[in-house]
């Protein structure tokens, strides 16, 4: 009898797609296994490019990332051929944690292809759009040798502005008829914003969509913000990508019209992609992400680590008991917190 299946990070490097397809099994399901394997793989993590879609239900995204990837496996005139992976995150079964949209069924156009390699996810309730274990299954894949891997969110609307956290590029999918393009402002989906599509550009109220959104960038015009944000958040500036007067060291966000189904204004899609990346490599912004993006995440999984340590330590009835107090109002949660973390830390 055979034994399992190879999951070890050799065999991801080497291109055995079982391999890799059971190691995102056990990445997501976060076993020690992977632990180690995601360790080994660390070192050769860096080279794919990161491209996030993101965007209210209904606008499109699946058509788009389909769309992307043909061409990406295609290649354009401006850049040759790559690999390409998909991880689409989705709303997860309530009775299983499942995914329950099949990205096979959505792009059945790839099917067949040994350069594509699609792994839904389900969101299984976490928030931002993204599972907990994106940014490993996402490494593995980088790892793993995939040129571009395409991260497409759940489409929740106003939780998904950590997708700018997980891509190089993150492109925002509105679409007309929707009423989605004032949500979009209240969510902050154009602060996440690196590249702006009006998909389904041939439906009625297209244009106003496009208008809507293009004044909504004009408000943040770069001169103003620049100042006033003095270099804080996911951009200094974002404003239409014909601005003429803005400093050459400003990403000025494209706004695009698509028709997805049928592959029009894809082309137009993937330049403005590339020229966000030479932008972010150009001016340095890429290592600041990506210093940001591991201080976000070692953070959140020191929290988690240090959790986990106390509930060992103490029981979870310690907490549920420090939980009583606070609701009975007998101290506040800063104190209750103080005091528990104080089982972990050496004395004065």
């Amino acid at each position: 009898m055979s034994g399992p299946p190879n999951v070890g990070a050799a065999a991801v490097r080497a291109g055995d797609r079982r391999a890799l397809a059971r190691l995102l099994t056990l990445v997501e399901n976060a076993t020690p296994a992977a632990e180690a394997a995601l360790a080994e793989l660390y070192p050769y993590t860096g080279g794919a490019q990161l491209i996030g879609i993101t965007g209210p239900p209904g606008s499109g995204k699946s058509s788009l990332v389909n769309e992307l990837a043909k061409l990406l496996r295609r290649g354009t005139p401006a850049r040759p051929p790559v690999t390409v992976a998909i991880v689409a995150v989705d709303p997860s079964s309530p009775f299983t944690g499942g995914a329950i949209l099949g990205d096979r069924i959505r792009m059945r156009d790839l099917a067949g292809d040994p350069g594509v390699f699609i792994r839904s996810m389900a969101s299984r309730g976490s928030l931002g759009g993204l599972a907990r274990a994106t940014a490993d299954v996402v490494r593995v894949l980088d790892a793993a040798g995939y040129g571009a891997i395409l991260i497409e969110t759940v489409g929740a609307g106003q939780t998904e502005v950590d997708i700018a956290r997980a891509a190089h590029t993150t492109v925002v999918v509105e679409a007309p008829g929707l009423g989605d393009d004032v949500q979009a402002i209240k969510a902050g989906l154009l602060e996440a914003a690196d590249v702006l599509v009006v998909n389904k550009a041939d439906q009625p109220g297209a244009d106003s969509a496009l208008k809507a959104l293009r004044a909504s960038l004009d408000l943040a015009h770069p001169i103003a913000r620049r100042w006033a944000a003095a270099g804080g958040g996911h951009h200094r500036v974002t404003t239409v990508a014909t601005e003429p007067e803005a400093a050459p060291d400003v990403w000025l966000v494209p706004l695009l019209p698509t028709i997805a189904i049928q592959g029009q204004g894809t082309e137009a899609l993937l330049a403005a992609i590339d020229r966000h990346r030479a932008y972010l490599q150009t001016s340095g912004e890429l290592a600041r992400r990506e210093r940001d993006r591991l201080a976000h995440e070692l953070e959140a999984r020191l929290r988690d680590y240090l959790l986990a340590a106390l509930v060992d330590r103490l029981g979870q009835g310690a907490l549920a008991a420090a939980l009583d107090r606070v609701a009975a109002r007998e101290c506040d949660p800063g104190t209750a917190a103080r005091a528990l973390a104080a089982h972990l830390l050496p004395p004065a």
